[in-house]
């Protein structure tokens, strides 16, 4: 008697879930179908399916061509409802809605990755230097490439022509996984020169002033050009010959090293021998920079001896060219 109880229960059971999930089948099949507000596709087809909740049988039907790849459309509802119709799918719960959003999906290839690609190739096939130093300049402006979304791999070079004494270049690229791009591969031309760096002050400096970390910029120069400084720290604490102008690329011919010494000034005039040191006062007979040898007046003594300007109004005297300046006999002897 316990076990048919039992049995009973289960049986019960049973039935009770047979039904709940009948009644969620005809509740899913009795769904009203609606609208969305915002739609995605990745194919060149818009579907029932796409634009409507519950569309049963008929989600699968194509009525409308997506939009291009990577773009947005907007199809008003009134259209939806007259291109669904003759598919007899009614009572389309339309919310409210004016028009529904379209979008594509598709992978997007930049300007940068199309350059990169070039330069690679160039670099690789023509020995135009390293890729990242090859400046191109198209003939037109280069878009963002859309393909489809799940289009892989990295562009290939169908063709590709360089003149090295015109520096011009002729490029057609393709995406073996992009049905689009491999219907109708792309075409670049333009030019392409090997880059270099340089070095230019980011500021108007006037003639004199002495260059600062701070004053200096790097910028990129065709590499024939570039026969000046590359490196800024070589041009700091020189002194300007002219005034320079911002994002002019310096050559040597731009700078000197600042005068530490002037014609006629006033300098102390240093000694030096093994164990002795000795400074007297003298009057520079010629304007200077570190390191450059220059006449000096001894004041002492009257005569010029030659020196090298050791720091700012300092000349050094070796000992070997002391020896040889008290030697010399006075003029008219």
């Amino acid at each position: 008697m316990i076990r048919l109880t039992n049995f009973n229960r289960i049986a019960g059971l049973a039935v009770a879930l047979v039904l709940a999930a009948a009644g969620t089948a005809a509740a899913a099949q009795t769904a009203r179908p609606a609208l969305r507000a915002n739609v995605t596709v990745e194919g060149d087809l818009v579907r029932i399916g796409d634009l409507v909740e519950n569309a049963g049988p008929v989600a699968d039907v194509a009525i409308f061509r997506a939009p291009d790849l990577g773009t947005t459309g907007a199809v008003s509802t009134e259209r939806i409802v007259d291109a669904i119709r003759p598919h007899q799918l009614i009572d389309i719960d339309t919310r409210g809605l004016t028009d529904v959003t379209v979008t594509r999906l598709s992978r997007a290839i930049a300007v940068k990755e199309i350059s990169d690609r070039i330069a690679a190739a160039l670099s690789q096939q023509y020995g135009l230097g390293a890729p990242q130093n090859i400046g191109l300049t198209f003939d037109r402006p280069v878009r963002t490439l859309q393909v489809e979304a799940d289009a892989a791999g990295e562009l290939q070079v169908l063709a590709l022509n360089y003149d090295a004494r015109t520096n011009r270049f002729d490029v057609t690229l393709d995406l073996p996984s992009s049905a689009t791009l491999h219907r109708q591969p792309p075409r670049f031309s333009g030019t392409a020169i090997e880059m270099a760096d340089a070095v230019a002050v980011n500021r108007p400096v006037q003639r004199g002033e002495v260059l600062q970390a701070a004053d200096l910029t790097v910028v990129r120069r065709p590499k024939a050009q570039s026969v000046g400084f590359t490196k800024p720290a070589a041009a700091i604490g020189l002194e300007a010959r002219h005034a320079l102008r911002p994002g002019q690329p310096l050559s040597t011919a731009d700078l000197t090293k600042p005068k530490l010494v002037a014609r006629s000034d006033t300098v102390t005039l240093v000694y030096q021998a093994p164990g002795i040191v000795l400074t007297l006062r003298g009057q520079a007979q010629d304007s200077g920079a570190l390191g450059d040898s220059i006449g000096v007046l001894n004041m002492e003594t009257k005569r010029i001896v030659q020196g090298v300007i050791s720091g700012p109004g300092r000349v050094t005297v070796a000992a070997a060219t002391t020896r040889l300046a008290v030697a010399a006999p006075p003029a008219g002897q």
